[in-house]
């Protein structure tokens, strides 16, 4: 008999949209793949969460992304209702998420992360910056590049987007690393070893690779695998899956890196952040570094299904 699935989308995080893509990409997969399989639009309403999962899924599959969904909340609801569920359990979920605590505990293992630190919003719109430019500003616990500003020399003003700030009273700001945009893409249990799949190279058709230029139309190209040094391709798979490991993650997850091409070596390469829910569309990130190994869509969203557990 199939296994009953439950694919949870949507959530109320900035990044809705992209989860209900994910979410809806997922759901044909599975039922390709032959699973029995129920769409859920997750809403702030845990009472109607709750009814929509009975009777019992024998399996959730999170697709949601952002706030709400890839911080530990939802994981840590399916823990209590006793559902094995796809991704990572509700304390590395939580810390991924947080970027600053993440670097705090990867960093002292070894792991190359830019400059930064939390500074709180009213100080930034004063200008009052630990950096000289250029330096990046984005929110400390979003995806999707959602909320994140370059400040570049000779900018006399703070950008304007921080007047309607909307995602806490803290923003990290970081030292902003010239050069490329990098992925890699692991998968695995913290237990076992962890597989790092490739690395893409991300090319933005725009000043950076902001929430348009992920999603829109065009708005960027994925060179699989990124034409980049051995070394730094090498180092930068070790990184993610190292990050994969000691954060404690499960399932899949995307690494993301800068490396400034200009200086020798692996001295370039800088760790920015690991997504336990990365986008989940047959051409995210992802999904294209498992295809360029011979991974279709479907394999890959039936791995997670069989490989779903409960962590507590």
């Amino acid at each position: 008999m199939a296994k009953t699935v439950a694919v949870l989308m949507g959530g109320w995080s900035s990044e809705r949209e992209v989860s209900l893509s994910s979410g809806r990409s997922c759901a044909k997969a599975l039922r390709d793949k032959g699973y029995t399989v129920r769409e859920i639009d997750v809403k702030r309403d845990l009472k109607d969460l709750i009814s929509q999962l009975e009777p019992k899924p024998d399996v959730a599959f999170n697709a949601l992304h952002g706030r709400g969904g890839e911080d530990g909340c939802i994981q840590g609801v399916l823990e209590i209702l006793g559902i094995p569920y796809t991704h990572s359990a509700p304390l590395a979920s939580a810390l991924a998420m947080n970027k600053q605590k993440a670097k705090e505990v990867l960093k002292p293992m070894g792991v190359p992360c830019p400059e930064g630190q939390l500074v709180h919003i009213d100080e930034l719109r004063k200008g009052l910056v630990p950096f000289k430019p250029p330096y990046v500003v984005k929110p400390n616990n979003e995806g999707s590049s959602v909320g994140v500003y370059i400040i570049r020399p000779g900018d006399n003003k703070p950008p304007r987007g921080l007047d309607t700030w909307s995602y806490g009273p803290y923003a990290l700001v970081e030292k902003y690393i010239p050069g490329k945009e990098l992925s890699v893409a692991v998968m695995g249990t913290y237990t076992q070893k962890a597989r790092a799949l490739t690395v893409t190279e991300i090319k933005a058709n725009a000043d950076f690779y902001d929430y348009e230029a992920k999603y829109a139309a065009g708005g960027s190209a994925h060179v699989i695998p990124a034409p980049i040094n051995q070394d730094v391709f090498n180092e930068a798979m070790r990184i993610a899956a190292f990050a994969h490991e000691k954060l404690g993650c499960t399932g899949v997850t995307r690494s993301d890196f800068r490396y400034n091409d200009n200086e020798p070596g692996i001295t370039g390469l800088f760790y920015l952040e690991t997504n336990t829910q990365p986008g989940m569309t047959p051409t995210s990130l992802v999904p294209e570094q498992a295809a360029h190994l011979g991974m279709s869509f479907g394999e890959l969203v039936a791995w997670l299904v069989e490989n779903a557990t409960i962590h507590a």
